[in-house]
């Protein structure tokens, strides 16, 4: 008899002899292959508890992550600086997030990846930390923890979703994913509070602390400690809305998905184009309208939100039953790295640019200031339209490249 040994292999699968652990799938099997081999390593109540502890930290993540956003203008007040050099906080927080994702992606799909994303929040706590104590003289210190911040997000964010899919297969697997990323509007909108609070309390402890030049500026101060009040108001408003409307607009995608899935096979994207679509014209009116209407404005953003919350869930869904097992960190990974560098990676700074270019057509009048900005916002609306128009390529492809990833996990790749 011939041995095992000298068994012919094909050379484009990607089967391994590691034995299979948690984490780190090494199995080309199916997803429901893949998920019994799962279950001798880890129990299903693990495999919950599992998930709860990465909800919690995504939940943290996305607080950290738009903490800044919700005190920035304490920020640019307390540094000095223009809405270009604010908006650069958030720019390398991504460059470094979206660069470093496919390193994190590649190491885990070969290495234990448990390992890999706890190095990671280890260096996301230290830095996070170290950049509350940044002196007013040292802005570029902020930068560099801003950066450094996204080198520990990078792990987490790319290796996370992929221990879930390593978890649960079919319909749980998609539960399971929408708890996930439903923390990501609700660790945002809570994000936009926190930092209305910090705004709040470091006023109000900057004033105390500074009674001298209190007293020789009260006018400024005022109108200083006001604004900023009144940002605040704002912030927590807007991170009320992005907590509810995120809650709502997961739950509803994935109950779409659910119900539409085995009837149309195109179904996910096509739910992801629809809310795209159709959240762009309500944030261009959110938009327009926060000059003359407030109560509008936020209705607009909640409905807009809503409609764009819907593809959070069934986007993670649908990378992971495009790629097999031990190719989704990397494709994780590669979806960071696409998405913000064609996203958020410039936007912040781009969008500050054109505020700031805008700001010599009438420097002197307070009413500019709103509209330059105003003027830059307008910009977002239309790029949603054309990641609309990318999901409904994506609704062309998606039944073919779903089979095509089946055949290959299972070994059928000779049939491709």
């Amino acid at each position: 008899m011939t041995s095992n040994q000298h068994r012919p292999r094909n050379r484009s699968s990607l089967r391994s002899n590691i034995t299979v652990r948690y984490g780190s799938m090494s199995s080309e099997q199916p997803d429901s292959d893949a998920s019994s081999m799962q279950t001798t390593v880890i129990s299903q109540k693990r495999s919950y508890i599992a998930v709860a502890v990465l909800c919690y930290i995504n939940l943290l993540n996305y607080m950290d992550r738009y903490t800044i956003a919700g005190v920035l203008l304490s920020i640019q007040n307390y540094f000095g600086i223009p809405d270009s050099t604010s908006g650069l906080l958030q720019t390398v927080f991504i460059c470094s997030f979206m660069f470093l994702a496919p390193v994190f992606g590649y190491l885990g799909d070969r290495y234990d990846r448990k390992l890999i994303m706890i190095v990671g929040l280890i260096v996301w706590i230290v830095t996070t930390l170290g950049s509350s104590f940044v002196k007013q003289t040292h802005f570029w210190v902020l930068v560099l923890t801003r950066a450094l911040v996204g080198t520990g997000e990078a792990s987490y964010s790319t290796i996370a979703p992929t221990i879930i899919g390593d978890l649960f297969t079919g319909t749980k697997r998609t539960l399971m994913i929408s708890f996930f990323y439903i923390f990501i509007p609700v660790g945002s909108g809570l994000g936009y509070i926190l930092g209305a609070t910090i705004a709040t309390a470091t006023e109000d402890w900057r004033w105390a602390l500074r009674v001298r030049e209190y007293i020789f500026s009260k006018y400024t101060t005022e109108i200083d400690h006001h604004t900023v009040s009144s940002f605040s108001c704002e912030s927590y408003i807007f991170g009320a809305i992005t907590v509810v409307t995120g809650i709502v607009g997961v739950f509803l995608g994935t109950c779409i998905s659910k119900q539409l899935r085995d009837r149309v096979p195109n179904a996910d994207p096509l739910i992801c184009a629809v809310g795209m679509l159709s959240s762009s014209p309500c944030f261009f009116i959110a938009i327009v309208l926060a000059a003359t209407s407030i109560p509008a404005t936020y209705t607009f953003i909640a409905i807009g939100e809503t409609l764009l919350s819907l593809n959070w869930a069934i986007l993670a869904d649908i990378l992971l039953y495009v790629v097999v097992p031990t190719r989704r960190a990397t494709a994780e990974a590669l979806q960071i790295m696409v998405c913000h560098l064609l996203g958020d990676a410039g936007s912040p700074y781009l969008i500050g640019a054109i505020s700031d270019a805008l700001l010599k057509y009438n420097p002197e009048s307070p009413s500019w200031d709103f509209r330059r900005l105003e003027y830059s916002f307008l910009l977002c609306p239309f790029i949603g339209v054309l990641g609309g128009l990318f999901f409904l390529m994506t609704s062309l492809y998606i039944k073919e490249d779903r089979k095509a990833a089946e055949l290959l996990a299972s070994g059928n790749n000779r049939l491709l």
